[in-house]
């Protein structure tokens, strides 16, 4: 998994991503994501510091199937609020 951090003015903004889905655009109706390296790109990370990551973060964007999984099978998100864009897994985290 692909892991990056940044401190915004709101809290630490967490990006975290398969490999294999970066640079990829997935599209569904009028939907588009698109992995893009200025915005997911930084360390390729184990599990555990993905885990870290999320605990710490204020707002994370969380992208492919490994990586949703962990933040569902970890408790940082619900399964039925993870969506399927063009055949790929997407969530969202926000800390209130």
């Amino acid at each position: 998994m692909i892991l990056n951090e940044r401190e915004t003015d709101e809290g630490l903004l967490v990006s975290v991503c398969d490999a294999e889905v970066m640079g990829e655009t997935f599209e569904d109706g009028p939907v588009s994501l698109t992995v893009s390296e200025e915005f997911y790109g930084g360390e390729t990370v184990s599990e555990s510091e993905v885990v870290d990551s999320l605990a710490r973060c204020s707002v994370a964007n969380i992208v492919g199937t490994e990586s949703v999984d962990v933040a569902v099978e970890h408790g940082f998100v619900d399964e039925e609020n993870v969506l399927d864009v063009d055949g790929t897994r997407h969530a969202q985290l926000l800390w209130l």
